[in-house]
């Protein structure tokens, strides 16, 4: 692809991947943060913990980053597994509490480890069919996407401004929809504080490490671990370098797999539950509107890398304000959030006729929250998927 060097070296054209990594990076966070502050304290962090889980996710996936863009001049960028929070939201506290839900993600992290080093294992994950996986996702992100209905009857006042505010935006630019509904909640939170209704934590304000030993339970491990890592490949890393792909990047997998589970592993014990290759976000530094030389959109991810580093010193004061808010807004914000997410994993699910029975149950058992023998739903609705697709199949 050839470009006009003025528009190489324009100080426009310049500016463009600088521009659009903090835009990447902007977007990333406030589209999701909620929805991971959310599944931490399902899990069982408390207010400190989540914080710091928060804090942990934005350095790791900033340093890899900063190191896989520079090293190999490609726009990559590192994101948190949002559909893993949102598996975690809907796991609850599992026997052993915290640390051993500190303890599934640093086996999470292990596991990308080998999947990078040992390719049939992330050729046996490709295996999973997608129908289940995206209708496990899907059951799993119903109960937090009902959140905004709830919250809208329950609280409207609070609610209402959030959710017209996602509305406009949806309308005018999509893109900036969820972080303005999050500016929205902002704005509700800050009338609480300055009426006296709500109170802020002023002592959280600063970012720092809560560092917890991580236990092992066989229920966090086959509740948490295995659900997460099969998401967080299924829904992030490979339909991540699919999204490389149509840009014309070929991410070199290997790698990509160390660095994302060495990042994990080593932001497990301060509450990170998992990096992932970016999906969604992964357009934004990728296409040609970061700018119109390919060669140079490395520029873009590396700035969105340490445009993180910067918001990893707000992620305190972000989780502080959150935990000020009134009851119902950061369930609103992060509901909204996935609903894209949703509607996706649900598209998926249901476009394969052959695979609608099982996807049915399997989305049904995800969406139920059932648990059994200290496992989540997410587990068994896997199980069932694969119990009833065998049966149909036999059948025909």
């Amino acid at each position: 692809m050839s470009v006009p060097d003025s528009d190489v070296r324009s100080p426009d054209s310049a500016a463009q991947p600088i521009s659009a990594g903090i835009v990447t990076a902007l977007v990333g966070f406030t589209s999701s943060f909620a929805v991971v502050l959310t599944g931490l304290t399902a899990v069982g962090a408390n207010s400190a913990q989540a914080a710091s889980g928060l804090l942990a996710l934005c350095v790791t996936q900033a340093l890899g980053m900063l190191w896989m863009a520079r090293h190999y001049r490609m726009p990559i960028t590192l994101a948190w597994s949002t559909p893993g929070a949102a598996l975690l939201a809907g796991a609850g506290t599992v026997s052993g509490g915290w640390p051993a839900a500190v303890g599934a993600f640093a086996v999470v992290g292990a596991a990308v480890i080998l999947t990078g080093l040992w390719p049939r294992l992330g050729r046996l994950i490709a295996a999973i069919p997608p129908a289940l996986a995206q209708a496990m996702l899907a059951g799993v992100l119903l109960p937090l996407c009902l959140a905004p209905v709830l919250a809208l009857r329950d609280a409207p006042l609070a609610v209402a401004p959030v959710v017209l505010v996602w509305l406009v935006l949806q309308r005018y630019s999509p893109r900036w929809a969820v972080p303005a509904a999050f500016a929205a909640a902002a704005v509700v939170i800050a009338v609480g504080l300055v009426s006296g209704s709500d109170t802020l934590d002023t002592s959280a304000l600063l970012p720092r490490l809560d560092v917890t030993a991580p236990a092992w339970t066989w229920q966090a491990m086959v509740g948490i671990a295995i659900p997460l890592y099969i998401v967080t490949m299924a829904s992030q890393n490979i339909p991540g370098t699919a999204v490389m792909n149509s840009f014309g990047y070929r991410v070199p997998w290997r790698p990509a797999m160390l660095v994302t589970g060495v990042g994990t592993l080593v932001g497990a014990p301060a509450g990170g539950h998992a990096i992932n290759l970016a999906a969604i976000s992964a357009a934004l530094a990728a296409a040609p509107s970061a700018h119109p030389d390919p060669r140079k959109r490395w520029v873009a991810a590396f700035t969105a890398g340490w445009a993180y580093l910067v918001l990893a010193v707000c992620s305190a004061a972000v989780a502080a304000l959150i935990a000020a808010a009134p009851e119902g807004v950061v369930e609103a914000v992060a509901g909204l959030a996935l609903l894209g997410t949703l509607g996706g994993a649900l598209a998926s699910a249901l476009d394969d006729v052959r695979e609608r029975e099982g996807a049915v149950v399997t989305f049904l058992i995800a969406a139920s929250g059932v648990s059994i023998l200290g496992i989540g739903s997410a587990f068994w609705a896997l199980v069932a998927g694969l119990i009833v697709r065998v049966a149909v199949g036999s059948r025909r």
